[in-house]
């Protein structure tokens, strides 16, 4: 048998969450085939199989933590499997049954033969309820035996449905029927909260958050960008785009604006070392978007956006958008990353303070779009979409003047979106 080690994911990762377990012990599994799903700090990463062969033991159970370099799961290989059995051959004698000493009752088929029973005495062989890590998450939320739960999927799978049935049916329950209690409503009873590990994703928002706030000290500017002709263009672009299967967003439009606002002023692109006297420029403007997925807030990153066209950032949006959403992120999309965006207003927000995604030296939060009457040049009132930002800056190195020249070009990109054609390679 050989041990499968954990490998080293990177970034410093030193373990991970098993998520869930694709086969079982006493599978057969071919090369390649997916066996594990782990959770590291950043990203759901699935393992697969080095070789073919047969799982023999796992040795971190779902749900534990798993250690870098430490044995994840034993098998034997294909291989080895094929050279024990011609080491151990068995003559055509030995597999002869003596007919006359079988038992009637005893099953004729190979295939059953070689199933195997449970004991007549000692403990019921335990029986595995099928049920995803969702259902099961949900059954420990609510303090509840997964076995006692009738699974209506198929080969008896546990469905969140049943869950909630089976909760539902117990609350239903009387827990008193003495005629004191008959008739009136049940009273709550209060029990110990519910503890849940910080891991993951989470885990590591909650340090970086931290080390953020309390060692970049946080500049904040607040303005207010009328977006009436960028929304125009975009629902001008948005067939051609949707022709070539691919959804166009606001999100292109800031971050190529972005990009020609970091050309003119590159110290928004830069980062201060760990010591703290040496700023680093970046050549390539790597726009990072928060996403909010199941796992936790994740930020991946768009490359080089001031080399690609709308439709490539358009395209690279909406690849690292499902991919943040479903935690299945690649590593290298989540590093490099120089300056942010926070699009806060897609979930309502107006105003919001971010805080910088370390080692960079802004981000920028976006809020909700309102239609808000405004003066035009002649005094007249008009109709015009109003979105609020706010940049949050490093302001070790950033002053309120830099942030608010830079702020200005980009704006100015934002609100005569045809602009942005002058600057096409």
């Amino acid at each position: 048998m050989s041990d499968f080690l954990l490998p080293d994911i990177g970034e410093g990762i030193v373990e991970c969450e098993v998520v869930e377990w694709r086969v079982a012990e006493g599978d057969t599994i071919e090369e390649d085939q997916p066996i594990v799903e782990v959770m590291t700090d950043k990203a759901l990463v699935e393992i697969t199989a080095p070789e073919a062969g047969t799982v023999t033991k796992l040795y971190v159970p779902q749900g534990k933590i798993a250690k870098v370099h430490a044995p994840l799961y034993a098998y034997q290989g294909a291989e080895e499997g094929a050279e024990e059995s011609s080491e151990n051959p068995r003559s055509p004698a030995s597999d002869a049954v003596d007919i006359s000493k079988t038992p009637p009752s005893a099953p004729s088929s190979s295939v059953e033969q070689s199933t195997p029973q449970c004991p007549t005495e000692g403990p019921a062989c335990p029986v595995k309820t099928p049920a995803s890590p969702a259902v099961r998450r949900l059954v420990r939320e609510h303090r509840l035996v997964l076995a006692d739960i009738a699974g209506s999927g198929k080969d008896g799978r546990v469905l969140k449905e049943d869950v909630l049935a089976h909760v539902k049916s117990s609350h239903a329950a009387p827990s008193d029927t003495s005629p004191h209690t008959q008739g009136k409503p049940a009273v709550g009873q209060s029990g110990p909260a519910r503890v849940e590990p910080l891991r993951g994703v989470r885990a590591v928002m909650a340090r970086r958050m931290v080390e953020a706030a309390t060692t970049i000290p946080h500049f904040h500017y607040g303005e207010e960008v009328d977006v009436t002709e960028l929304l125009a263009l975009r629902e001008r672009l948005k067939p051609r785009v949707e022709a070539l299967g691919e959804r166009l967003t606001l999100m292109p439009f800031f971050m190529k604006a972005l990009a020609l606002a970091v050309a003119e002023h590159p110290i928004l692109n830069a980062q201060l070392n760990a010591e703290g006297d040496e700023l680093h420029y970046f050549a390539q403007c790597n726009i990072g978007m928060a996403v909010d997925s199941k796992a936790g807030l994740l930020v991946p990153n768009v490359k080089a956006v001031e080399q690609l066209s709308l439709l490539d950032i358009a395209r690279e949006v909406s690849r690292l958008t499902q991919a943040a959403r479903e935690g299945r992120v690649d590593q290298a999309d989540l590093k490099g990353g120089t300056i942010s965006i926070s699009n806060i207003g897609a979930l309502g927000g107006t105003y919001a303070a971010p805080i910088i995604n370390a080692p960079e030296a802004a981000i920028v939060a976006i809020g909700k779009t309102q239609w808000l009457p405004r003066f035009d040049a002649e005094g007249a009132v008009q109709r015009r979409a109003i979105m609020t930002v706010t940049w949050a800056g490093d302001h070790r190195f950033i002053d309120g003047g830099t942030i608010a020249r830079f702020c200005n070009h980009w704006k100015a990109s934002l609100e005569a979106p045809e602009t942005m054609l002058l600057h096409l390679a």
